[in-house]
Formats: structure tokens, C-alpha cells, sequence
């Protein structure tokens, strides 16, 4: 079977690649080895996204010295989304939640607030935002996406009534 870096336990554009089982995850996990070699593996990605992990432990994130030469290939070739997107859903498979909140935070920050990726923006808000399992923090994630969604009164990624009572 193809291996794949970031397994789902769903099909994904490889139909030849097998979906992860539920006792294949808790293998995993159990296995500081393959534990560490998934988050090598997320390092790596993110750097050819321009992208660092500063903080292993807590999942902070930054942009890295070449972020503005890597941002423009995010920009322009919209297969990344599907890959990142596929990323946040097996960091959250993995027991990476704490990453995944970070990453979508970062592109939230990226496209609404610096608007460096204009063109990801989309993908940020209809598939990025819905990885987080987390319904509290994913709440708290939409409310960063609303206050700094521009206009926000074309904001549909949540209820404006619950969003302007959020605390």
C-alpha cells in the first residue's frame, strides 16, 4: 500500500492509499518513535510552507526567514490548501490539537489580518477553521475570524448574534 505522510482514517485523492483504522492511531501514538517522526515531518512541511514551529511543547508558530518567496507559491497553487487542510485533520487524528489550533490560527492571521495569502483565504475559513475538534476553541477561532473579517457583516462562518456576545 502507498504510505502517506499525513494519514487519514478517511480516502483521500489517492484512492490506492488505505484510510487509517482506529487501532493504527492508538499504535501510533503509543510510539514515541513514530510520534516523533510525525512532528519531523510537520516541521517540514511547514518550512517549505514558510512557515516555523517555534515551540514544540505548546504548537506556537512563526514565519520563517523565507516566508515571503513560500507565501507566494501558497498564493498561487491552490493543491496546497487540500494538503494543509489534510495536515490539520491528522494533527487532530494524532492527538495534535494543539498544533492544529495554532496552524489555522496562523492562517487566519495571515489572510485577515496581514492579508499576505489572499487566496487562501477561503480555504482558512470554509476547511481550516472546521478541523479543530475542539467546539470551544474552534467558537473562539471563528470569533478571531469575525473580528477581523472585513466587512463583517458578510461573515458567514457563524451566527453574528452569538458572535457579538462572545466572551
Amino acid at each position: 500500500f502507498p504510505f502517506r505522510l499525513f494519514p487519514l482514517r478517511e480516502h483521500g485523492m489517492n484512492r490506492r492509499a488505505r484510510p487509517l483504522t482506529c487501532q493504527e492511531i492508538q499504535a501510533f501514538k503509543k510510539s514515541k518513535e513514530v510520534m516523533q517522526r510525525f512532528v519531523r515531518a510537520y516541521q517540514l512541511m511547514l518550512r517549505f510552507y514558510g512557515i516555523v514551529l517555534v515551540n514544540e511543547e505548546t504548537g506556537e508558530l512563526k514565519r520563517a526567514e523565507n516566508w515571503a518567496e513560500r507565501f507566494k507559491n501558497l498564493n498561487r497553487f491552490s493543491h496546497n490548501n487540500l494538503r494543509i487542510t489534510r495536515i490539520l485533520k491528522c494533527l487532530g487524528e494524532m492527538g495534535y490539537e494543539h498544533y492544529q489550533v495554532h496552524l489555522v490560527k496562523f492562517f487566519l492571521t495571515e489572510t485577515l489580518v496581514k492579508e499576505t495569502l489572499p487566496n487562501v483565504k477561503r480555504s482558512a475559513l470554509d476547511y481550516f477553521l472546521f478541523t479543530i475538534r475542539s467546539k470551544r476553541k474552534r467558537r473562539k477561532l471563528v470569533h478571531y475570524a469575525w473580528q477581523h473579517f472585513k466587512p463583517q457583516s458578510s461573515f458567514i462562518w457563524g451566527p453574528h448574534d452569538k458572535l457579538l456576545k462572545y466572551r
